[in-house]
């Protein structure tokens, strides 16, 4: 009687186990990324899918095989002992590993190296629409170069909260610069070339519709780019835990036309 009660326990958790990633499957399934809009977007939801898949089949083998033992090895009178060989141990201890480094790592850089040289290797294009983006607790400080071109000079010494960015009034460059908070204007269709700084600690650049995630790390200047390929407005988040204010640092980007990029441009007026 013992036995099979202990027989028939096992199976019922043995096919817990089998319905635990059915359900993990199903719910996954669902269509959770934010609706994608940048040219480079489809290869980064390329590799997520990839990865949900890979990794959602070893969830799923994972539990076959440990409900399997289960309900083939329950109710068992005593546990049989058996001892592999050296030789089987190495073996079945590399096949794993070798087959997960060729699965994850092996299918995420064959995926995921032509979109880093897309954003990162490759040099910006003569048309890009450059912009300077610079982070602080708890706001985004963007800068546009103006008609000559041009970012002007900057100095730790001027920073003031009349004046955030540290912007030199005696350079010429700096006089048409064109400051804003929190917010960023983009033509669509057109490459975007936003250089990123830190005044403080560390932040992170999140476009979630353009599939952009970019830390920031004070005392480097890092440069990402991206082809926003639809109209509308979009949210900057930061994506990393900077401080108590850090969920309301929250801005805007918004993809126009570029006859209405060009239109805001002419309209707005210089730092100094």
């Amino acid at each position: 009687m013992r036995e099979t009660s202990g027989r028939g326990e096992g199976r019922l958790v043995a096919v817990v186990m089998w319905l635990i990633p059915l359900a993990a499957v199903a719910a996954g399934m669902h269509h959770w990324l934010p609706k994608m809009a940048s040219e480079h977007g489809a290869g980064i939801d390329r590799m997520l899918h990839y990865l949900l898949i890979t990794v959602g089949g070893l969830f799923v083998t994972g539990h076959v095989v440990f409900g399997y033992f289960l309900w083939r090895f329950s109710g068992a009178r005593r546990a049989a002992f058996r001892l592999p060989s050296v030789r089987t141990e190495r073996k079945w201890s590399l096949i794993p590993i070798i087959a997960l480094s060729l699965i994850a790592e092996g299918g995420v850089f064959v995926l995921g190296l032509p979109v880093w040289a897309k954003l990162y290797a490759a040099a910006p294009p003569a048309d890009a629409v450059f912009v300077e983006v610079t982070a602080e607790q708890f706001a985004w400080n963007v800068r546009y170069p103006g008609a000559d071109g041009k970012f002007g000079r900057t100095l730790t010494q001027l920073l003031s909260l009349s004046n955030p960015l540290g912007l030199d009034r005696e350079d010429l460059a700096a006089r048409d610069d064109i400051v804003l908070l929190s917010e960023i204007y983009l033509p669509v269709n057109r490459p975007a070339r936003i250089r990123l700084r830190s005044k403080d600690v560390l932040h992170s650049f999140f476009l979630p519709h353009q599939r952009i995630k970019q830390d920031i790390v004070p005392g480097m200047t890092i440069e990402t780019r991206f082809v926003p390929t639809e109209t509308g407005t979009y949210e900057i988040a930061c994506a990393e835990l900077c401080g108590f204010g850090h969920y309301q640092m929250r801005g805007l980007v918004h993809v126009v036309s570029e006859e209405e990029f060009n239109q805001w441009l002419s309209e707005q007026s210089p730092y100094f």
